[in-house]
């Protein structure tokens, strides 16, 4: 496989832009940014930080089943945050999501986020199949 494709499904938050959820080359899958925006509510998930990181990961794991892959074939995260003080709770989250060894990750704070999101989070991951 050669060709760019994009990666769709209904689970995870329709993209507001000119991008895709995803594209596929070859056996790399690189994701756009979700935010923890629940695609049965149509609302972002306001309870505490928790709730809207543990429903961004479930949105980051419906695009990477659509892609043929699972959180396991993550290599590589890019969190953007609006607030520091968080930075405990992602990891606890994380640990709920993530098994060892964990994607390589960058975490920058930012200070705005789209549709109000305290965090958003794109990746890569890396398929061990065609």
């Amino acid at each position: 496989m050669s060709a760019k494709k994009a990666i769709t499904t209904e689970l995870a938050p329709q993209p507001i832009g000119t991008f895709s959820q995803a594209i596929r080359h070859g056996n790399t899958v690189y994701l756009s940014g979700q935010v923890g925006w629940d695609v049965k509510t149509s609302r972002l998930v306001t309870d505490s930080f928790e709730a809207q990181l543990e429903q961004l990961l479930k949105n980051v794991k419906s695009v990477t089943e659509a892609s043929g892959g699972s959180l396991e074939d993550i290599v590589k995260l890019n969190l953007f945050i609006l607030d520091y003080k968080n930075f405990p709770i992602i990891n606890k989250v994380f640990e709920k999501f993530f098994t060892k060894p964990y994607p390589a990750r960058s975490c920058i704070g930012v200070s705005s986020l789209p549709l109000g999101a305290d965090i958003e989070v794109e990746g890569i991951l890396q398929l061990s199949h065609k």
